[in-house]
């Protein structure tokens, strides 16, 4: 019973990595580069929550905050400032790594000029964080408390099955929007062919800025589940998911959805039981171990295709 739960417990922990894994894989199969700014929106999303819910907004300029933002407010009004807040740094972000750089060297910008780019952005966000609160981790009052749900036997965290259940409801709305609807033919489009798309007529100013708006909602709503389930938060938050969570992108496939939804619970699962077996300081070991083994075997990953923006989703 008891490694019962630990797999229960390694795959609603693998539901924060999907979320993660899927915000990847949106940016390198839409736009064709790895957006490193991903850890730094689920960070700042994570952040602004515990600031939001009474943790206030430090010294220097930022603390002009605390008079212009409620303190101490309902987790859910906490969550939606956090996820807007999220949204318009992705928004930013979209502005100046690929449609600036875009407009400015063209097709120079495929891949490194805008992994550069966030790379910047991604440095920047992590140390105006730190200059607002410090390196310290900070402790979240979640609003669960320690809420769960008990099933033969089994422990159920409520916040943890959110998280789960929220991941794939999403990734499945988002496969549904891709599928079937304009918008979702048009990024298909854009993935294909950039080019070939704004001369049929997509207008791809209009619809890049959509990847980065759910790009930046999906690492908020990670981001806020990961603060309520482990009820810490800190700078370097985004880059210790964000490092499991390429590893999940890559090992389900890259570019393929679906393929993250499976990656991300397979991580999940692999972090949990290598610590329940063999301690907490391996635990990448597996994780990275399993990945290079798949790769070796089957470059593309699990359900990956050899070329990226093609046949994906």
């Amino acid at each position: 019973m008891l490694l019962l739960q630990q797999i229960v417990n390694g795959l609603m922990l693998g539901g924060v990595y999907v979320m993660v894994a899927v915000a990847f894989t949106l940016t390198i199969g839409m736009l064709n580069f790895l957006n490193f700014t991903i850890p730094a929106l689920f960070m700042l999303a994570a952040m602004f929550f515990w600031a939001t819910l009474g943790g206030g907004f430090g010294s220097g300029f930022t603390n002009l905050l605390n008079h212009w933002v409620p303190q101490s407010m309902h987790w859910v009004v906490a969550a939606g400032l956090a996820l807007l807040v999220a949204i318009l740094a992705s928004l930013l972000i979209e502005r100046f790594t690929y449609r600036y750089m875009k407009t400015r060297f063209g097709d120079a910008t495929e891949h490194a000029i805008p992994l550069v780019s966030s790379l910047g952005f991604l440095i920047m966000f992590e140390h105006l964080v730190i200059m607002t609160w410090g390196t310290d981790p900070l402790s979240v009052n979640s609003p669960f408390g320690t809420a769960t749900i008990k099933v033969g036997g089994l422990l159920f965290g409520v916040p943890q099955l959110l998280s789960l259940v929220f991941s794939i409801a999403i990734v499945w709305v988002l496969h549904i929007m891709l599928m079937h609807t304009k918008t979702g033919r048009a990024l298909r489009s854009i993935a294909e062919n950039p080019d070939t798309a704004l001369m049929l007529g997509v207008d791809v100013q209009r619809i890049v800025p959509l990847v980065y708006v759910v790009t930046g909602g999906l690492c908020a709503i990670a981001g806020i589940l990961f603060a309520i389930n482990y009820r810490t938060v800190g700078p370097y938050i985004g880059d210790q998911v964000a490092t499991v969570a390429i590893a999940g992108m890559v090992l389900g496939g890259l570019g393929n959805i679906w393929g993250a939804i499976v990656g991300g619970l397979i991580v999940g699962l692999l972090e949990v039981l290598s610590t329940y077996w063999f301690g907490a300081d391996i635990v990448k070991v597996p994780v990275w171990g399993l990945l290079l083994l798949v790769l070796i075997v089957r470059p593309s990953g699990l359900f990956g295709h050899a070329t990226i923006g093609k046949g994906k989703f």
